[in-house]
């Protein structure tokens, strides 16, 4: 597929991805009500990041782009992936 060609996403991918995104909410909200200690925080962020993944692989069709768009994804959410680590080890050594 060249740059200028349109994509076309079927409607049972974006139904699906949909569905995927209501259960992973619907695991969120069930894990928040059990005390896992701190495990909660990195599973909170495990299922958020698989939330964020899948909404911008395919509702912002970034996995249609080229390597330098993705280039610049990447590149600022490992910027922000430091930086929450960073806070975290913070606030666990305060």
């Amino acid at each position: 597929m060249t740059e200028n060609t349109p994509h076309i996403i079927q409607y049972k991918t974006l139904v699906a991805v949909w569905g995927a995104l209501i259960v992973l909410t619907v695991v969120t909200v069930l894990v928040a009500q059990v005390d896992l200690g701190f495990i909660n925080i990195w599973l909170a962020l495990s299922i958020a990041s698989i939330k964020s993944a899948l909404v911008i692989a395919i509702f912002m069709h970034m996995k249609y782009e080229g390597w330098l768009l993705r280039l610049c994804l990447f590149v600022a959410l490992a910027t922000l992936a430091i930086f929450i680590g960073f806070t975290f080890f913070d606030t666990l050594y305060r």
